[in-house]
């Protein structure tokens, strides 16, 4: 069987991961990324043995800095059969005309609104939703993330009402524009529009969103309340967890009691750029009380949508029908431990 040809349209935080990810799987073809200007991330795509492709009107400016490109963004759709778009928030509308007049299928990211696609995948959630499309979003970070725990546990024991606040970094590590430096900055419009992100794939879920800004770069930090419509016990809910492809639980007083040590984690386990892809949950801080379920989970922004992404192209080029078992051939593939 021939490999999905896969372009990768950004090579900025979410792209040169997905890049990467591609290049591990041995039924996909990383054809080339693209840059449109050249940067350090340039030269660093050409020293991973990537095809660098690049805008037509930006064709000289790599040229006089002595960076070698495979051809123009043009030139990479018509050697694709899918392109992720990692690029910038906000374009969508402009490159989806150009993917739609190339013939080739597209996945965008979550900064992206749904109504882009009209359909928005999570591969624990929804995976066969997108099979054959030609268009798909993967959702955000912290979307993905409550996805990865609400609708497991929506489907053991239904969730009445689901309260979440986000705790969210105010930048990413190589981010030195944005802030806050010293403070902690609450959203103040109200719910925020995780809430609506998260129904775009679990239509059918009461969820009431908040969030706040604060002065890291690591991870966000999420508290989860939610009402259950039976009352399951705590080992019940641990025991969800544990089975879930994409969820890690660490406990505290093994010394791991905050983002960081999440992150020396990730280090310690050899991860690619120290990422780690799973949603973190603190075992002892897993609480059921009557109806209501406490606990609180950790989202590292950078990473958590990469699988999504993997399994999406997957589903949307029929590679593999049974969600569990593209779930299962990425995590091994990314090491990823269940």
């Amino acid at each position: 069987m021939a490999k999905i040809r896969v372009g990768v349209n950004g090579f900025g935080t979410i792209g040169k991961r997905v890049a990467a990810a591609v290049a591990l799987q041995d039924d996909m073809e990383l054809v080339g990324v693209t840059k449109t200007r050249p940067s350090y991330e340039a030269k660093s795509a050409l020293a991973k043995g990537y095809g660098l492709f690049v805008p037509a009107e930006n064709v000289q400016s790599f040229k006089d800095a002595g960076i070698e490109i495979k051809g123009t963004i043009d030139d990479m759709l018509k050697s694709v059969d899918i392109v992720v778009d990692c690029t910038p928030g906000n374009v969508g509308e402009e490159y989806k005309a150009k993917y739609q007049a190339a013939g080739v299928k597209a996945i965008f990211q979550g900064g992206e609104d749904h109504a882009l696609t009209g359909i928005s995948f999570n591969s624990t959630a929804n995976y066969s939703e997108s099979w054959g499309a030609q268009l798909s979003r993967v959702v955000s970070c912290n979307t993905t993330g409550l996805l990865r725990t609400l609708n497991p546990i929506d489907k053991k024991f239904k969730i009445k009402n689901a309260f979440v606040t986000i705790v969210r970094r105010a930048a990413d590590p190589g981010d030195s524009k944005n802030g806050p430096i010293n403070g902690l900055e609450p959203s103040v419009k109200l719910p925020t529009h995780h809430g609506p992100d998260v129904q775009s794939i679990m239509p059918w879920l009461n969820i009431n969103t908040m969030a706040v800004k604060a002065s890291t770069t690591l991870m966000h930090l999420h508290t989860v309340v939610l009402q259950l419509e039976s009352e399951p016990t705590t080992e019940e809910i641990l025991e969800i967890f544990k089975k879930a492809p994409r969820v890690r639980l660490v406990k505290s007083k093994d010394g791991i009691k905050t983002t960081a040590q999440i992150m020396e984690l990730a280090r310690d386990l050899g991860r690619d750029r120290s990422d780690m892809y799973e949603i973190v949950v603190w075992e002892d801080g897993v609480k059921v009380v009557g109806n209501t379920l406490y606990y609180y989970q950790a989202v590292h922004q950078e990473s958590d949508v990469i699988p999504e992404n993997i399994d999406c192209i997957r589903s949307m080029c029929k590679l593999e029908q049974d969600a569990a078992a593209s779930q299962a051939k990425t995590n091994k593939s990314m090491g990823i431990c269940h």
